[in-house]
């Protein structure tokens, strides 16, 4: 007789449950619209630049701030959550993120932006974990396609982000970016009626939720989950290079206007929400381990010729890296979930967190050298970061392991 999927929810529904496509859907959405918000930040940072006079180490000041904000708290929410539902506290989040961009849009000194910067991620540390839950809730057993759905949103409003900088900030003033604060309140209500559709569940937490245990012993789970780190640690040292310094290399290396910078960091981030929904759905099928050797094997050789390619190619180069890096997240975050049933919030807690944490690390780093050699030289150097990503051969096949209880 065929067994039922090893996974169940964390509230201990049966996997077996069709999935909640509508509250997905929104759950991205909301995502989309969060990310969108925060990306606004990065976007802007040529206009910030001239118009406080910063340098490269205070923008990646900037970004250390924001991402530090948006990775420390968001394992000890992941952790509070996973022992308490707040099913509520989506919208929160999302005041605080729509708080953070009001802040921005009147700052007139440094340290008022670092603290615009640091609301945006206080919001993104308590929005991450909880609905990242909610999404696996909503899976049906399909957790990886849950998850990708659920990231794609906020890869898409990543790549809007640049756009909306660039055709309505840009010309209109720093004053204008309250105008997005409406859309924070639309992820609100939409967030409000998620948050009811989750709280519904909770009663069934107390009567169906069953203690589960891994099956491999706790030592081999954190040197696994180190390894995980470890990839998402060079994964996201190369992405704090694109994201916050790709417009500023192609301005420095090409002589392209900040307006043609901001559309090609938007076809670059486009292409990671391509990648995103890929790579969950893929991993579903084939495997997680699959995918994640996927993603490192395949970006190396693009990431290496980017430094040494023509405008055209540049733009092209960016397609494959930022789908093929991209493609893993989502199978590395169910990876980690499944090697460690019934602790989805510390999971999604500790991945997401660590991620935006080494893309703060990675931004003021990057920062710093490039005020101390060029943006050309970081390139040159972050083009090796993929190789670190070879620490995938540690990690086991999780369909291979016996069922768990």
């Amino acid at each position: 007789m065929k067994s039922a999927p090893s996974d169940t929810s964390p509230l201990g529904l049966s996997a077996a449950e069709a999935t909640a496509l509508p509250v997905l859907l929104a759950l991205s959405f909301s995502h989309f619209l969060n990310d969108m918000l925060q990306s606004l930040l990065p976007a802007l940072y040529p206009m910030l630049k001239t118009q406080f006079s910063l340098n490269f180490s205070q923008i990646g000041l900037l970004t250390l701030t924001f991402q530090l904000t948006a990775s420390i708290l968001q394992p000890i929410v992941g952790i509070y959550t996973d022992r308490k539902a707040r099913p509520y506290s989506l919208a929160v989040g999302m005041a605080c993120t729509g708080s953070g961009l009001l802040l921005l849009s009147w700052a007139h000194s440094f340290p008022v932006l670092l603290l615009a910067a640091s609301l945006i991620g206080t919001g993104s540390s308590i929005f991450h974990p909880e609905s990242s839950r909610v999404a696996r809730l909503a899976s049906g057993g399909r957790h990886g396609f849950a998850q990708s759905v659920f990231q794609v949103g906020g890869n898409i409003g990543s790549s809007i982000g640049p756009l909306l900088a660039a055709f309505i900030v840009l010309p209109r003033g720093q004053g204008s970016i309250a105008w997005f604060c409406m859309a924070a309140i639309l992820a609100m209500i939409v967030l409000t009626r998620v948050g009811a559709w989750y709280g519904a569940r909770v009663k069934a937490r107390a009567a169906r939720r069953q203690v589960q245990a891994g099956t491999l012993p706790r030592r081999q789970v954190a040197g696994i989950i180190a390894v995980l780190l470890l990839l998402i640690f060079s994964k996201y040292f190369y992405l704090a290079s694109l994201s916050s310094y790709y417009t500023f290399y192609l301005i420095s290396q090409f002589g392209v206007s900040v307006r043609t910078a901001q559309l090609l960091l938007f076809v670059f981030l486009g292409s990671v929400a391509a990648g995103t929904l890929l790579g969950g759905h893929i991993g579903d099928r084939v495997g997680r381990k699959y995918v994640i050797w996927g993603s490192i094997l395949g970006v190396l050789p693009f990431t290496l010729l980017l430094p040494h390619a023509s405008l055209v190619w540049t733009a092209v180069l960016t397609v494959p890296i930022g789908m093929i890096l991209a493609s893993a997240f989502a199978a590395i975050v169910v990876y980690a979930q499944e090697l460690m049933p019934g602790r989805v919030g510390t999971v999604a807690g500790l991945f997401f967190g660590f991620a935006f944490g080494m893309g703060g690390i990675g931004a003021a780093v990057l920062g710093q050298l490039a005020d101390r050699t060029s943006i050309q030289f970081v390139y040159q150097l972050c083009a090796y970061l993929p190789l670190l990503g070879l620490a995938a051969a540690w990690l086991p096949d999780l369909r291979k392991q016996p069922s768990r209880v």
